[in-house]
């Protein structure tokens, strides 16, 4: 089935949040919401309508519907294992990026529409973090293209298992910038806390504050599927392909449950990061990404 992936990542979507809260609040002492609480939230607010302010011009209108679409569209490009995805050609991934960084720079100039001094100061901080997590993604993919002569998301992940030692340690280290890239992009701790209610140290939700109803069900709906979009790419990344198709649905969904309960340990037990310390500790992402392409020249005898 060639929208395998795609099913699979709309599902671990709506239940990622989920896994998330439950980590954090058994680790707490909490019952914590319900498992489906996140979606019930969303569920309710697409019942209501949005209120939008006189300031704002068609842009913020548009904003969300274009923000979910990039998203959606996104996750079609994502192949499952020895399937290719919906999209799937030379230099994909780099498409995949920047229809991220399409729906980022939407969310971005609809803060700016508002003419709120708040929500402006979120959108600078999102535009340098995004800017300075790009060459991580890009120098990992550019990493995996060296290591199996492919350029597109299908050829890289299908001819990426091979037997050696170093191999092992670029899928572990390659595995662990996934997952701070997807913090990262999510606006999750360190470098933000989507539980944070002073807009002097908020960047995503501070962005958002004027949305409401129809148009803050989008945003929300399009960050669940972000956070499981990267966790495709990490299940993709760690599991042989050659897997009977069974094993890889369970390995997959296995995966992204994990991922799911990393994210809750990393935000129960990591200290958010101070402000003025954020782009230098995503920067250090891309110089271990430079780590991973020396050890990469090393492994195909061109260093």
């Amino acid at each position: 089935m060639i929208l395998t992936a795609a099913i699979l990542i709309l599902i671990s979507g709506l239940i990622f949040p989920g896994i998330i809260g439950k980590v954090k609040a058994k680790i707490v002492g909490r019952k914590g919401p319900g498992f489906f609480q996140p979606v019930y939230d969303i569920v309710r607010l697409f019942r209501k309508g949005s209120v939008y302010s006189t300031t704002t011009s068609y842009i913020f209108r548009l904003s969300p519907l274009i923000y979910f679409a990039t998203i959606f569209t996104a996750l079609f490009f994502l192949p499952f294992f020895n399937q290719k995805g919906v999209f799937s050609f030379e230099g994909d991934f780099v498409v995949f990026a920047y229809l991220f960084a399409l729906g980022r720079f939407m969310m971005i100039i609809a803060a700016l529409d508002t003419g709120s001094g708040f929500e402006g100061m979120g959108a600078n901080r999102e535009a340098l973090f995004s800017m300075i997590v790009e060459p991580a993604f890009f120098i990992l993919m550019g990493s995996l293209a060296l290591i199996t002569d492919h350029i597109s998301f299908y050829e890289l992940f299908v001819n990426l298992h091979f037997g050696s030692n170093l191999s092992v340690l670029v899928t572990l280290i390659g595995t662990y910038l996934l997952i701070q890239i997807a913090m990262v992009e999510n606006s999750r701790v360190p470098v933000d806390d989507p539980k944070t209610h002073l807009e002097l140290t908020m960047i995503h939700e501070v962005m958002i504050l004027d949305y409401s109803g129809f148009d803050l069900a989008l945003i929300q709906l399009a960050n669940l599927f972000k956070f499981s979009i990267y966790g495709a790419l990490i299940a993709n990344f760690v599991l042989p392909a050659t897997m009977p198709f069974y094993l890889l649905v369970l390995g997959f969904l296995a995966v992204e449950i994990v991922f799911a309960v990393i994210v809750g340990l990393l935000e129960s037990f990591r200290a958010r990061n101070k402000m003025n310390k954020n782009p230098q500790w995503i920067i250090s992402l891309s110089a271990i990404a430079v780590l991973v392409f020396i050890a990469v020249l090393i492994l195909i005898e061109r260093m």
